[in-house]
């Protein structure tokens, strides 16, 4: 076996044990994932990264061009809460993304935590599901 061979064997390997992590851990080290690319075959529940975005599968599908992460969004959800030391901008979310309770964003210059599991809400449309948290 030659070592380029070796190194793509121990890759593969990585991102195996990759799908294992949860989100939270997942998205610091979202370069663990395999990069989306047409042609592939991807099963319900897999992340794959695509510009420095970790993804998840929606469906099963066998990729191709025009059905990238961003731009099909029946089949990949974007992993919202990157990094949890981090309170990220507000970003509207969908129903196979949505802010779970206890997560926080900055939303017009405050910081606010979700009360409500699966909130697709900014705390501006939807006040009751959210707290603004003073710092």
């Amino acid at each position: 076996m030659t070592l380029r061979e070796k190194a793509l064997q121990l890759r593969r390997l990585i991102e195996q044990a990759a799908q294992g992590l949860d989100d939270e851990t997942a998205l610091t080290g979202v370069e663990l994932f395999p990069t989306w690319t047409p042609g592939t075959s991807y099963t319900l529940g897999e992340r794959i990264r695509h510009n420095g975005i970790l993804w998840r599968c929606l469906q099963r599908h066998t990729s191709q061009d025009g059905w990238e992460p961003g731009v099909a969004p029946s089949l990949w959800a974007k992993v919202l809460i990157p990094d949890p030391e981090v309170i990220p901008d507000w970003e509207q979310p969908d129903s196979t993304n949505a802010y779970m309770k206890g997560d926080r964003v900055r939303f017009e210059g405050k910081i606010f935590e979700s009360l409500i599991d699966n909130n697709v809400w900014s705390p501006a449309a939807y006040p009751a599901g959210w707290t603004e948290v003073v710092t």
